[in-house]
């Protein structure tokens, strides 16, 4: 279901006191290779919200941050679509920045989602790549 990150960004700083700094990403569906038209996202429901509260607890508890928000769609999504976002706030900008990096890269190379790059020519799975293996590793 599509969320509006400017709205989710305006609750989750309200909601949070005694932050010095929000840090947020927003992912969107981009398309590199001047062919996609889409992607289809797939997951377990029940098995990826519990591995996203898991991640989400684990950045809680690596850096001290008042409040962390994890926020991924899934089905299909058109190029253009915002596809994802994380939140962090902290009473310091590094735990704020680190941790939403944090959940970045987990969301990239670890999280049960499963994605397929739907082209005019058919679809295809994405398959996990070094550099996304490369930056968790510096966790």
């Amino acid at each position: 279901m599509p969320f509006d990150p400017g709205g989710e960004l305006n609750t989750f700083s309200q909601g949070v006191a005694g932050a010095g700094a929000i840090v947020s990403f927003t992912g969107v569906v981009r398309d590199v290779t001047g062919g996609l038209s889409g992607m289809e996202i797939e997951h377990y429901p029940g098995m990826t919200e519990k591995a996203l509260g898991a991640i989400r607890g684990e950045a809680m508890q690596r850096w001290d941050l008042a409040e962390a928000m994890v926020i991924h769609r899934f089905g299909r999504l058109d190029v253009g679509e915002v596809i994802m976002m994380v939140a962090t706030a902290s009473k310091h900008r590094k735990d704020a920045f680190e941790a939403a990096e944090f959940l970045m890269d987990y969301l990239k190379s670890r999280a049960p989602f499963w994605k397929k790059e739907v082209t005019l020519e058919g679809s295809s799975w994405v398959a996990s790549r070094d550099e996304d293996e490369e930056a968790l590793g510096r966790w």
